[in-house]
């Protein structure tokens, strides 16, 4: 395998990559996605569009998903830090309603890919964070769907939560238990 380091996680599907990073005095270089190794890491996957947002400390957005155009996920954080997070919705895997946490910063360039079948949210933990992800599917709006942050029967440990910033419609998202999708 070429410039990544995959780490499958204990959700199937769920993978950490990290990209090989070349420094000098001059700064660094790194492949931020190469179709090649991910392919040779087994990861198959065929992104249509990339997407990027700035947040401010506190944010938090998610849980959300699409319920009949799903999205894979490749998810890293380009200055900042986020506290990111996948919820299995897979109803026939082992794994339902389970969560994963993983720590992004500009600093360690981390990825985090998320398949199909998973709900997504991350919590800014820097003053601000720019956030970047590639996806299989392109985004449908009036498919979207979502959880509520801290549904207690996921029960996610986001830490420090007490000045959380939410969008009115992350507000009221539903509890795992009410909510219908089809994966």
């Amino acid at each position: 395998m070429g410039q990544i380091k995959v780490t499958k996680l204990e959700i199937e599907g769920l993978t950490i990559i990290e990209p090989a990073v070349h420094g000098d005095e001059r700064g660094y270089f790194m492949e931020t996605y190469n179709a090649r190794d991910m392919h040779e890491a087994g990861l198959d996957m065929v992104f249509v569009q990339d997407n990027q947002s700035m947040s401010r400390r506190g944010v938090l957005r998610g849980l959300h998903f699409q319920k009949q155009h799903p999205q894979g996920k490749l998810v890293r954080v380009i200055s900042g830090a986020v506290f990111d997070v996948a919820v299995d919705l897979r109803k026939n895997s082992a794994t339902f309603g389970k969560w994963y946490g993983v720590e992004l910063t500009a600093e360690n360039k981390k990825q985090f890919y998320i398949p199909e079948g998973f709900a997504h949210g991350f919590l800014v933990r820097s003053e601000t964070a720019e956030f970047c992800y590639k996806v299989t599917d392109y985004w449908h709006p009036n498919d979207e769907g979502g959880i509520l942050w801290n549904d207690p029967d996921i029960g996610i440990e986001w830490g420090d939560v007490s000045d959380v910033i939410l969008s009115e419609k992350d507000k009221c998202h539903p509890l795992l238990r009410d909510c219908k999708f089809r994966f």
